[in-house]
């Protein structure tokens, strides 16, 4: 089998995905406000030989109807979270081969400064930075926050193709390859003929300039998105090279990939031209009955309070207030219309009730897979389900840091490796390998042919 993709899922704020972790005494989660935490992580991610860090970040917070939720606040689930920007410089300094991929939303500021700081990581982490290109988090609090109206669900996906199309102009059509000479002698830092202003003019976003620094190494950053709403997909097909995607039923996730990979080929692209990630949190440990035991010492820290807060944070959709004994009867959101699709009835199964929901929210967040066992038994469930999805790899969520990682790190990884689900350690890539090449080894730092973007090159 090709090896997985294998990167890690984090939010800078306290706790994992499942639950209030920060309350456990040997989790450091609630120190996610200095720098020394992130860099101790990053550092052993990067020697560990993972492919890549992914941050992920929203202006929204878990609210309704004008009110902070309690649940949220007191147990520090969605509430605190701070901005992921600051800190790659710092991570990238201490790392070599892993990548980063930022979480930033095409509804908040103009997609030129959103271009230039993306250009700038990507200089300063030599080519290892992705954008995961989101509409909007928490979407109804961040657009509050912003003082905006939140924008319908699928108009800020309209939105986002435009946002996108201003970056590429940007990113590939400012700067020829060689029009950094860099000759002291002759006094020419660049060639003048080989230095372009550009103009898009769309329905949202027009831009008129330059990205007022030379090419980084990826050009692009690598283009990842979340989601799997029908809207969602088709953005995915035209303009994502890794999809975000939440765990869940098999029978579900495939759907969801089979569905992201057509949209690539209706766009024009391979259908492999796209590499489809799972969120999962593994909790294993040396024997099946300690792991086990973990899992059931997680759920005691998971209220069902503070997962109805996040459920509501995400789609508006306050569980708590609906009767337990129905299934949810609204079947759109202008918010998180993914988590709202994961608990429809659909090819002719039955809607779960709204207690069965939150339960199931409860223990496995929003993200939905959680694999359980020791090593061998955490692995065989990582197979199988790549066999029944056709996922490429995972995003891989905490329950406790750094715990999480030391039993993924110390124990599992070495039989994924025994069985050719990971790539040999340490990294597979050299220094100087950028994210693009990490995911995509067969081809180059910068879009191919196959991708639209390719079209923008100057």
């Amino acid at each position: 089998m090709t090896p997985l993709i294998l990167g890690i899922f984090q939010y800078i704020g306290p706790n994992g995905t499942v639950g209030a972790a920060w309350q456990h005494p040997e989790d450091e989660s609630a120190n996610f406000t200095t720098l020394s935490h992130w860099t101790r992580l990053a550092k052993r991610f990067d020697e560990a030989g993972l492919d890549f860090l992914f941050l992920a970040d929203s202006y929204g917070f878990p609210a309704l109807d004008g009110r902070l939720l309690d649940a949220s606040v007191r147990e520090g689930r969605g509430i605190p979270h701070g901005d992921p920007m600051p800190l790659v410089s710092a991570l990238a300094a201490v790392t070599e081969n892993l990548g980063f991929i930022l979480t930033t939303s095409t509804t908040v500021e103009p997609p030129a400064a959103n271009a230039r700081r993306f250009a700038t990581l990507d200089h300063f982490t030599e080519g290892r930075i992705g954008w995961n290109i989101v509409t909007g988090s928490s979407g109804a609090t961040a657009a509050a926050l912003m003082g905006k109206e939140l924008i319908a669900h699928d108009e800020r996906y309209d939105m986002a193709d435009d946002y996108v199309d201003v970056s590429l102009t940007l990113w590939e059509g400012s700067w020829e390859d060689d029009a950094l000479v860099l000759d002291k002698q002759a006094g020419v830092y660049a060639d003048p003929e080989k230095v372009h202003l550009v103009h898009h003019e769309g329905p949202y976003f027009r831009t008129d300039g330059i990205l007022n620094l030379p090419p980084s190494p990826q050009r692009t950053p690598l283009l990842v998105q979340a989601g799997a709403s029908g809207r969602g997909r088709e953005f995915a097909g035209r303009n994502a090279e890794a999809v975000f995607v939440g765990g869940g039923e098999p029978a579900t996730v495939a759907a969801n990939v089979a569905g992201i990979r057509a949209a690539a080929v209706a766009a024009g692209r391979p259908a492999d031209s796209i590499k489809v990630l799972v969120g999962a949190l593994f909790i294993t440990a040396p024997t099946s009955e300690e792991a086990w035991a973990k899992h059931a010492e997680m759920l005691a820290m998971s209220s069902p309070e503070g997962a109805a807060a996040i459920y509501a944070g995400n789609t508006g959709i306050d569980l708590l207030a609906l009767d337990p004994d129905r299934p949810i009867e609204q079947t759109t959101t202008e918010m998180g219309q993914s988590n709202l699709e994961r608990y429809l009835g659909k090819d002719g199964k039955p809607a779960p009730l709204v207690r069965d929901i939150l339960e199931n929210f409860r223990r496995t967040g929003i993200n939905g897979s959680v694999f359980v066992g020791d090593p061998g038994e955490v692995a065989d469930q990582i197979e199988q389900f790549v066999a029944e999805t056709g996922v490429d790899g995972y995003l891989i969520q905490p329950h406790l840091t750094p715990g999480t990682y030391d039993d993924l790190i110390e124990l599992l990884l070495p039989v994924l490796r025994e069985r050719g689900l990971a790539a040999p350690a340490p990294a597979p890539s050299a220094p100087g390998t950028t994210l693009r090449e990490k995911l995509f080894p067969e081809g180059t730092a910068h879009l191919p042919a196959t991708h639209r973007g390719h079209a923008f090159r100057a």
